[in-house]
């Protein structure tokens, strides 16, 4: 049996959970589970609500202030956070199996490396901010218990919509994806479609370590389909994450990967050097699938840069207007394109230093490249006190064993 996330409208903690409600995993079993923490906590509740004429389980993990606030990172006396070393002993005393205490301490460790690689922290010193929260620890937790009642350990997603517009953090304001929300969705496939925040910590955390791969719907026989709910109600797209559960089919065909893509350009050549970096990385957060910089010999012999950005047809005008924005040219250019890509996959092996994942290239069911992520090796090495080659080098063989 295998399981689809089809994350078009993003992911959230209680998303996730509220679909796995809605595929039958039962409420006073979970509430079971999640009490056996021994942590206070509010009323929790699954509610079947619409979200733009899609019905779909709600699920209120325990925090009692408004849906807005929530979202703001402004919730009441529930929202009390704990530190990394409180929610492993809360995990270690539940009644999760085994298996599943190990993979929810290993999901809030996750979390913690990346909030220390953030903030430059020693992790045993770093403080969970977005996902700290006790009702994210509940989504957390109550995930890991849900997959494993339903039996699922097979998972896919498809590339996730991280949204677009400003999100209030622990640290102020932030465009999106916020900092812990992008550093966890590293060597993942995402897009920019929306105004506001679609990807949460908790998301991005339970996603990328349950799916193996991302990309497109597998070939698969659907016996089930949940809908989980978030908080807004847009009136254009349903605010739902989708979990398609079935089992898998061979393939009538080869899917072979084209895609087409906008290549904007445009040179400047009176721009503050210093503004080139922060220029890249809003394109990229707004959706740009690659932007490059090349040194030009301009008019008159001055030297300038070709900015190339290339991204999906839908985010041209978008990102035509942070160019604009952000940098000194009066004018841009467009060429369409199609591109033909390797199928790409994300999996994770576990190494004696920790967890891996590895970036896999496949053509015609084929592997052609498969290569370890740079930050995880990064983050390891420096956890133990090895060279990153080190880390790198384990990984290959823990990867050639499984």
């Amino acid at each position: 049996m295998m399981l689809y996330l089809d994350c078009f409208s993003g992911a959230s903690g209680d998303m996730i959970l509220g679909a796995l409600l809605d595929l039958g995993l039962p409420l006073d079993a979970l509430k079971g589970a999640l009490g056996s923490l021994a942590i206070e906590y509010g009323e929790i509740r699954a509610d079947r609500v619409l979200r733009a004429g899609v019905t779909a389980t709600k699920f209120n993990g325990g925090d009692t202030s408004p849906p807005e606030a929530r979202a703001a990172g402004e919730g009441g006396p529930q929202h009390k956070h704990y530190h990394l070393k409180g929610i492993v002993n809360a995990i270690r005393r539940s009644a999760l199996s085994a298996e599943g205490q190990d993979r929810a301490v290993h999901l809030f460790e996750r979390l913690a490396a990346a909030e220390a690689a953030i903030h430059n922290t020693p992790i045993e010193k770093v403080h969970l901010h977005e996902v700290g929260a006790l009702d994210s620890i509940i989504d957390i937790v109550g995930a890991v218990y849900g997959f494993e009642w339903l039996g699922i350990d097979d998972v896919e997603a498809s590339p996730l919509n991280v949204g677009g517009g400003m999100v209030k953090c622990a640290h102020g304001m932030f465009p999106v994806p916020a900092p812990a929300t992008a550093r966890l969705l590293e060597g993942v496939p995402v897009y920019g479609n929306g105004t506001s925040e679609m990807v949460t910590p908790t998301g991005a955390l339970l996603v990328t370590s349950y799916a193996k791969a991302f990309g497109p719907l597998p070939a698969m026989s659907i016996a089930k389909i949940g809908y989980g709910a978030g908080d807004r109600d847009p009136k254009d797209t349903p605010n739902v994450i989708r979990m398609l559960v079935g089992d898998r089919t061979s393939n009538p065909e080869p899917r072979t990967a084209r895609h087409a893509v906008v290549k904007i350009e445009c040179e400047i050549d009176d721009m503050n050097p210093q503004l080139f970096g922060p220029l890249m990385d809003g394109l990229l957060a707004a959706g740009a699938l690659d932007v490059f910089y090349i040194p030009v010999q301009m008019k008159k012999g001055r030297p300038g840069t070709l900015v190339t950005v290339l991204a999906p047809p839908a985010s041209r005008e978008s990102l035509t207007d942070i160019l604009f924005r952000d940098s000194t040219t009066i004018g841009v250019r467009y060429q369409e394109m199609e591109r033909s890509c390797l199928d790409r996959a994300i999996e994770t092996v576990q190494t004696e230093y920790g967890p891996v994942r590895f970036k896999v290239a496949r053509r015609d069911n084929r592997e052609l490249n498969a290569a370890p992520e740079f930050d995880d090796c990064q983050v390891l090495a420096a956890e133990h006190g090895v060279s990153i080659k080190t880390v790198q080098a384990a990984a290959i063989r823990a990867r050639a064993r499984s």
